[in-house]
């Protein structure tokens, strides 16, 4: 037999008296499936209750008054229950430490939900109401309810001044960097605590391309006038190019930490992670120049720039480069490791980036000033000796090492010696052999040491050093090795003998070519 529902026609029993029971009963009659415009419902409810005062609504994402009076010393507020009592609404909850490694333990965060508040602002007198409120199924909205007495005079002004002031503050920087990523601007306070550990001293370069580098940023911004005076936009653009690991992103950041200092004017640094957004790429770029543009004068970073501007999207920044629209005030700093891959219309034409620096793997005499960089860092430690010497020997034996690779062979051989504190163990070890095998091979290459007889045999840091540079030539051997059989591997496979044949078959046999490589994405420009 089938079951059947029951359907009553008669009235749903009353709420109970029970409290809990009244809750619950609110909760689902709340839950039915209506609409809900918060802000109308606020701004009704608002108005029968203060009939006589004048009301501003505005968005408290752009422009939240409490965090604005939290940072200032002429502006406060009270929270206040009105006659039908009850406080503000707080959402309180933990948030775990960014970073677990020597963390605080965390903090406690407050958001409030629904809130009313006696606000003075300098000798003004307000009553805010925030609120947030989720309509439909469009995200929260969070507004701010303003309340002026119509009898402390121009209310709408002192309004109207109280949200200017609150607006700008929350668009200023204040111990952060703008940093884009998945098509949103975000303030990033850590990467602002990191640059400001960057410093000129820690970047070993040729002091004449350090300083060149440091006037060519910093002078643009010292230089409007001058600009204007020859009628030249004020406008410019940095490419730094070179193989890995030399020095292109802790310059970048000594410039940025160089850049927060400025106070005449305030300088922003801006930083691009990826055009990658819900949007597309398009949106992401017209989003940059948009903030670049409000935030000006200001430092532009494109990190990796030939990844980022891609043949689908190289019109649409070019045209955001030098199009129609001003650029006044922005300075680009683009870093690439592949410069060829560039476009040529980024890399070469003057008026978008003028001025390269390249940062080539460094010579004996860099190599050198490097090694010297640690051993004064390592000047304090009971636990290695590093004498001066083992400093001209090091660059002896790095040649062709990046900065990326020697700090890798000081790094790994540092942590070696600390693992083995207190051991007392055999240090000839198969690394020896390598070292040797590996360092003899770097002399026949012109990249080996002095030739000195090794008068630092009993030098713990020395033999490890040994042991790591060769392990790391070793593995830059191996990587050049495996590069070349990649760059030929795809002729061998099953797919090139078929495709050679199509081409094949398109040219004369007396004037035949190899395959074009149509593996690379990079187009080629005539």
């Amino acid at each position: 037999m089938d079951d059947f529902i029951h359907i009553s026609t008669s009235p749903a029993p009353p709420p109970s008296s029970n409290p809990r029971s009244d809750v619950s009963h609110d909760y689902f009659r709340r839950t039915q499936g209506e609409r809900w415009f918060t802000e109308g419902q606020m701004v009704s409810s608002i108005r029968q209750t203060h009939p006589m005062h004048v009301l501003t609504v505005n968005s408290a994402r752009s422009c939240d008054l409490l965090a604005f009076a939290d940072s200032r010393g002429d502006t406060s507020y009270t929270s206040f229950e009105g006659s039908a009592g009850g406080g503000p609404l707080v959402e309180r909850q933990f948030v775990p430490p960014s970073r677990r490694y020597n963390d605080e333990g965390g903090r406690f965060a407050e958001k409030v939900v629904f809130g009313a508040f006696e606000y003075v602002f300098r000798e003004d007198s307000f009553l805010v109401y925030v609120v947030e409120g989720h309509d439909g199924m469009m995200s929260k909205t969070r507004l701010n309810y303003i309340l002026a007495s119509p009898g402390s005079g121009f209310p709408q002004e002192k309004t109207d001044r109280l949200v200017e002031e609150a607006t700008r503050w929350m668009q200023e920087l204040h111990g952060e960097v703008l940093v884009f990523d998945q098509g949103f601007w975000q303030k990033n306070r850590e990467l602002w605590q990191n640059i400001q550990k960057a410093k000129w001293e820690d970047v070993i370069l040729e002091e004449g391309k350090k300083k060149s580098i440091i006037d060519d940023v910093l002078g643009f911004f010292d230089s409007e006038g001058r600009y204007s005076e020859f009628g030249v936009p004020w406008k410019r653009g940095i490419i730094f190019h070179g193989p890995p690991g030399n020095g292109k992103t802790i310059s970048t950041k000594a410039l940025m930490h160089d850049i927060s200092t400025r106070t005449h004017p305030t300088l922003s640094s801006l930083y691009v992670k990826t055009f990658a957004s819900y949007g597309g790429p398009e949106a992401s770029i017209r989003n940059i120049f948009t903030k670049a543009r409000q935030m000006a004068p200001c430092l532009l970073i494109f990190e990796d720039i030939d990844s980022l501007v891609t043949p689908a999207v190289r019109s649409y920044f070019l045209n955001e480069v030098d199009g129609l629209e001003s650029n006044h005030g922005i300075l680009m700093i683009g870093s690439t490791n592949h410069l060829e891959r560039l476009d040529p219309g980024i890399a070469r034409r003057p008026s978008r980036f003028d001025r390269k620096y390249v940062f080539e793997n460094p010579d004996e005499g860099e190599r050198e000033a490097y090694s010297e960089y640690w051993r004064k860092k390592l000047r304090g430690n009971d636990d290695v000796v590093f004498p001066e010497r083992m400093s001209a020997r090091v660059a002896g034996l790095t040649g062709g090492f990046s900065f990326a690779y020697m700090k890798e062979a000081f790094v790994a051989a540092l942590l070696v010696i600390v693992a083995r504190s207190g051991d007392d163990k055999d240090d000839k070890s198969n690394g020896d052999d390598d070292y040797e095998r590996i360092y003899s091979r770097g002399n026949e290459r012109g990249g080996g040491g002095d030739g000195e007889g090794d008068d630092l045999d009993g030098n713990v840091l020395w033999k490890e050093l040994k042991k790591q540079i060769s392990a790391l030539r070793k593995e830059m051997e191996d990587e050049g090795e495996e590069a070349g059989r990649s760059s030929t591997g795809m002729m061998k496979s099953e797919f090139w003998p078929a495709m050679s044949g199509i081409l094949d078959n398109r040219t004369p046999p007396q004037t035949q070519t190899q395959p074009m490589d149509i593996r690379s994405a990079m187009p080629r420009y005539m």
